[in-house]
């Protein structure tokens, strides 16, 4: 579907936001959250609870869900001359590949310090743990790790969970277990370096709720980059350059995924990474396949969605790739009224936050 030019103005994809609704530890239980309803079809806005969502979607709906696991990717490090580096691993799955093929884990990292880290250069981290810095450019670098095959050891022991940027409380005192917190209750598949937050409103109760109503869940793979927290730059949004993300379906899901197009039943994406996975793997006769790969698509106002048919995700932040997303599923007036009304309502913002159902 082609829009006009205008439509494409990354300006139109922006909107003011207190800051203290940005939420930075998440509800006291995970369904505790808010969910504000849209339809899309009427514009029409409800506000519910999470918890409530058995009672909304229908009884022969089809969830999709992301089952990828945030690894600790976040390690606090220094410099052989004492310094302080914080580093963040935001490609696992290229350090496993690494890994596998040499016996050396080497990731891309991001690093901060108070000087720039050059190549050769060493970071200490604690247990004995160390890394050299292979290459570096403009904050991007690529760290060779002591933990040769065992990064998963080394992470687990030293690594911290990588919060996004706008939780502003790393290193205080909180009451918040983030390394569970910051987890899905279904994730099984390790290698995101962020999470695919819409599924963090889920517990085990309510997906029992769920099943026991007889909406089915299919399961999809996508291990959500630190890319997702990068800001569209363009001016033409166009123009933007989309990170890519490793992704992997299985064939009993395109099977689920299959029937319930065919059978003419609702296929609800739970996040943007379930919704990227799924259109991204659709075949030129209509159908999904088992596949794996790495996903690049992406989504803004005029794109036509083939499988999704609705979408639970959180709040996004302006100008973002995942506002583009929404906006192309819901339309971006509705969703810029929506975003307003939950602003009044006082929802909380971002992965920590509350919750839509776009449908």
């Amino acid at each position: 579907m082609s829009l006009d030019e205008s439509a494409y103005n990354l300006d139109l994809y922006d909107y003011p936001l207190d800051k203290e609704l940005i939420a930075q530890v998440p509800s006291r239980e995970r369904a505790e959250s808010r969910l504000l309803c849209l339809n899309r079809a009427t514009g029409k806005i409800t506000h519910r609870r999470f918890s409530q969502l058995p009672e909304i979607l229908l009884p022969d709906d089809l969830l999709v869900i992301n089952d990828t696991q945030v690894i600790k990717a976040r390690l606090l490090g220094r410099k052989e001359t004492g310094g302080q580096v914080e580093t963040l691993v935001i490609d696992y799955a290229a350090g496993m590949e690494s890994a596998a093929k040499t016996g050396s884990f080497r990731a891309p990292c991001l690093l901060r310090a108070s000087k720039p880290c050059r190549p050769g250069m060493r970071i200490l981290f604690d247990k004995g743990y160390s890394a050299r810095v292979i290459a570096a450019n403009d904050g991007n670098s690529t760290l060779e790790f002591s933990c040769g095959q065992d990064a998963p050891a080394m992470f687990e022991e030293i690594g911290l969970p990588p919060l996004p940027p706008y939780i502003l409380r790393q290193g205080q005192d909180t009451p918040v277990d983030d390394s569970t917190r910051y987890q899905t209750v279904y994730a099984c598949n390790e290698g995101a370096v962020a999470a695919p937050t819409a599924g963090l409103h889920f517990s085990e109760p309510l997906l029992e709720a769920i099943r026991q109503k007889g909406i089915g869940i299919a399961t999809v793979t996508l291990h959500v980059g630190y890319g997702t927290f990068m800001p569209v730059r363009e001016h033409d949004i166009r123009r933007h350059t989309m990170h890519t993300e490793r992704y992997s379906l299985p064939q009993k899901s395109a099977d689920a995924i299959n029937l319930a197009k065919k059978e003419g039943r609702r296929v609800i994406a739970v996040g943007t990474t379930c919704v990227r996975t799924i259109e991204y793997s659709i075949r030129k006769n209509g159908l999904l396949a088992q596949d794996s790969g790495e996903c690049d698509l992406f989504i803004y106002p005029g794109f036509c969605f083939q499988v999704a048919d609705g979408l639970i995700t959180n709040f996004h932040v302006p100008r973002s790739s995942l506002l583009l997303l929404v906006s192309a599923f819901a339309g971006r007036e509705q969703i810029l009224a929506a975003y307003s009304e939950a602003m009044r309502e006082k929802y909380r913002f971002f992965s920590y936050g509350d919750a839509s159902f776009l449908a």
